[in-house]
């Protein structure tokens, strides 16, 4: 199958590369759908939901593109992906507080789990920085942060789920606070077996999208002579990042604030175990030392703009200039300008 890839034209990649995107469109929205049903029936709220399940959902396409590259000797191109993937959706976060013109988003869904889950982002992409300026030293072919990254995550989640149900604080109401009140027609009562079904079913059939964005990715870094970072982070991980774009618009469209915040926290929370999975991938070493700077650049970015969404969580403010909040103007101007510098550098 890969030689269909290696073979075929420009054109015929651009075209697969078009559709594959369009399958992870079509069924991003239809996750929303099922995680906000899901959220209701089971009872563990929008933003557990949103923060894990979805979250995870959603990057399954960019898990694949990651895995494939690394798999594939690209480890600029697997490492730029995930992280790549983290600014792009942080981004898509202020377009949505575009669409919510009552309130400023971050206002509105108030919820401590996506605090907490903020937090611990910020934590886990500061390890690939730590990483990077350890020697370059691998247990079975891996680096310890890999395996650390994934210690953390699962710590934060049994953590973010504990908060929800005894939480030590919680945030001031105002007229504009959205609460997470299940459907009528989606109590906890009712099962959610069949829900969960179809939410698996699309994840499949995002996974076969998410490898085939990866084989446009690694035939485009190799014709158009273009760096690997820069396709990485502003092609494969923008595409691959589309359904949190749909997901998160769709879900505050329905009104379901906290899922839409912690779709796109959880997703960023979930990307950063791309860099896990392509380690073990990469065979020639470790994959935190096989980077370059623009890679690095990316991370800082990353991390950067986290620190504002946790800030602007914590802040509140409920109406900013134009109706959006003026962390959401600040994140929007830090990825243009990101993707601006990158253009430059190449």
């Amino acid at each position: 199958m890969s030689l269909v890839f290696a073979s075929g034209s420009l054109s015929l990649l651009l075209i697969l590369g078009g559709i594959a995107a369009g399958v992870v469109l079509f069924a991003g929205l239809r996750m929303t759908t099922l995680a906000d049903r899901i959220a209701d029936r089971t009872g563990f709220g929008e933003a557990l939901i949103g923060g894990v399940l979805l979250g995870a959902a959603t990057s399954f396409s960019g898990t694949i593109v990651s895995l494939s590259s690394a798999l594939d000797g690209r480890a600029s191109l697997a490492f730029a992906n995930g992280i790549g993937g983290i600014a792009a959706q942080t981004a898509f976060l202020a377009l949505a507080d575009l669409l919510h013109r009552r309130a400023n988003l971050e206002h509105a869904a108030a919820e401590l789990a996506n605090v907490f889950q903020c937090g611990l982002l910020m934590l886990m992409l500061a390890v690939p920085f730590a990483a990077f300026t350890t020697p370059d030293f691998t247990v079975i072919g891996v680096h310890p942060a890999s395996f650390a990254l994934v210690g953390i995550y699962a710590v934060g989640v049994v953590a973010t789920s504990r908060l929800r149900d005894a939480p030590m604080w919680r945030p001031v109401r105002t007229e504009e606070t959205r609460d997470d009140v299940p459907d009528e027609e989606d109590g906890p009562d009712r099962p959610a077996r069949a829900l969960v079904g179809q939410f698996l079913a699309l994840m499949l059939v995002m996974g076969v999208a998410g490898w085939v964005i990866s084989q446009v990715g690694g035939q485009l870094t190799e014709r158009l002579g273009v760096s690997a970072t820069l396709v990485g982070a502003l092609m494969t991980a923008v595409v691959t990042s589309l359904p949190e774009l749909v997901t998160t618009l769709a879900a505050v469209r329905r009104g379901a604030l906290q899922l839409a915040v912690g779709g796109i926290i959880g997703g960023n929370t979930f990307d950063i175990l791309f860099l896990t999975v392509s380690d073990f991938g990469y065979r020639a070493g470790s994959l935190y030392h096989a980077i370059g700077s623009p890679d690095l650049f990316w991370l800082a970015t990353a991390l950067l703009m986290t620190g504002v969404l946790l800030l602007g969580l914590l802040f509140r403010e409920k109406q900013g200039p134009g109706g959006i909040g003026r962390e959401s103007v600040l994140l929007l101007a830090m990825y243009i300008g990101a993707i601006a510098m990158q253009a430059v550098v190449g």
